[in-house]
């Protein structure tokens, strides 16, 4: 892992956001596959949110959308990989390093990115329909790995057993 990058805000939401993405990992590393699929929220209405298969997808797919967001904001044309439905841990510790990686070319592509925009009308309008700048949705990247993280970790709870 790096840790204090040495390109300021920039390098400060990456050692954040790579921080999650390992604290994550950790906490996922020994999951079974039994666990992995259960289906420990059957009550919920968010379809990401039934197991921690379900939970892993999404967080790996947002951590995809954030760039793609930004990117297609920028001019491109960028499309999210699907993320494949596993029963395997390991295949979701690598989406995450692949995941990550992706954020982190998006600022070696663009090391002079505009970080913050006061005007309102030039923030990016996400599919959810909030508006951003550039460091609100990586600062938004960055919390939705923490708080599907604690929701594993509920979830791990109420799976001792299996």
């Amino acid at each position: 892992m790096k840790k204090f990058r040495e390109n300021g805000a920039i390098g400060a939401l990456l050692d954040e956001y790579e921080k999650s993405v390992e604290e994550l990992k950790e906490v996922i590393r020994l999951i079974s596959s039994k666990q992995l699929i259960a289906i420990v929220d059957p009550d919920t209405k968010d379809p990401d949110c039934y197991s921690i298969q379900t939970i892993l997808r999404h967080v790996i797919g947002a951590g995809f959308g954030y760039i793609e967001i930004i990117r297609n904001h920028l001019g491109e044309s960028v499309e999210r990989p699907s993320i494949p439905a596993s029963e395997n841990i390991q295949d979701y510790v690598v989406g995450l390093d692949k995941m990550f990686a992706f954020n982190v070319q998006f600022f070696e592509d663009y090391p002079n990115v505009e970080l913050e925009q006061y005007d309102a009308n030039l923030k990016m309008v996400t599919h959810w329909g909030q508006r951003y700048d550039v460091e609100q949705l990586i600062e938004h990247a960055i919390c939705h790995v923490l708080r599907h993280r604690r929701q594993i970790e509920r979830f791990l709870i109420k799976l001792e057993n299996i």
